[in-house]
């Protein structure tokens, strides 16, 4: 093979991923991550709650998408930053 099908090959790799990533649509591993089906029946309970795949299910751990946006004025839950003694003293990081 001569240099140039090399960097004609090379150039079409690399334009693959970033084609795909532009112009691929969104895609969900579950139906209920997709906003659009939260209010379909298949992401209602009895159903979704059969298979575990219920928004509050597949979003476990973070904040539920379905509320919006966090308020300012609401505690969070956050554990408090340590404090260190300074100069060499460890804080078992």
């Amino acid at each position: 093979m001569s240099d140039k099908t090399l960097f004609k090959w090379l150039l079409v790799l690399l334009a693959l991923p970033l084609f795909l990533a532009f112009f691929g649509q969104d895609r969900f591993r579950y139906p209920c991550q997709n906003p659009e089906n939260w209010d379909k029946p298949i992401c209602q309970k009895p159903t979704c709650d059969v298979t575990r795949t219920c928004p509050e299910h597949v979003f476990k751990g973070q904040r539920d998408p379905r509320l919006g946006m966090p308020n300012d004025n609401a505690i969070t839950n956050q554990p408090a930053q340590q404090v260190c003694a300074p100069q060499g003293v460890s804080c078992g990081k």
